[in-house]
C-alpha cells in the first residue's frame, strides 16, 4: 500500500537533512512493514505542498510505549524531489 503524507516544515527538515528517519502517526491508515510511504513538506496556514518529497518504504513498526491508537515507524529513503 501507499501513503501519500503530509509533513510540517520543522519535522521536515529533520527528514531532509538525514537528523530523523522516524515518523509518529495515528495508525489510521493501518500501515505496515514494507507499505510505500510519501512524505510531503507542507507549509503555510492552509497546508499548502511546497513540492518536496521524500519517499521509501517503512522498514520497522510498533506501537510499543505510543498512545493508543499510535505507531511509530522507521523507514528507507529511495527517492525525493524538491
Amino acid at each position: 500500500m501507499k501513503h501519500e503524507l503530509k509533513v510540517k516544515p520543522q519535522y521536515f527538515k529533520a527528514l531532509w537533512c538525514g537528523d530523523k528517519t522516524f515518523e509518529i502517526r495515528i495508525n489510521d491508515r493501518n500501515f505496515e512493514e514494507r507499505d510505500e510511504v510519501v512524505l510531503q513538506e507542507i507549509s503555510g496556514a492552509d497546508h499548502d505542498y511546497t513540492g518536496r518529497e521524500i519517499e521509501g518504504f517503512i522498514t520497522y513498526l510498533t506501537d510499543f510505549e505510543q498512545k493508543h491508537g499510535y505507531v511509530v515507524f522507521s523507514f528507507r529513503e529511495t527517492r525525493r524531489t524538491e
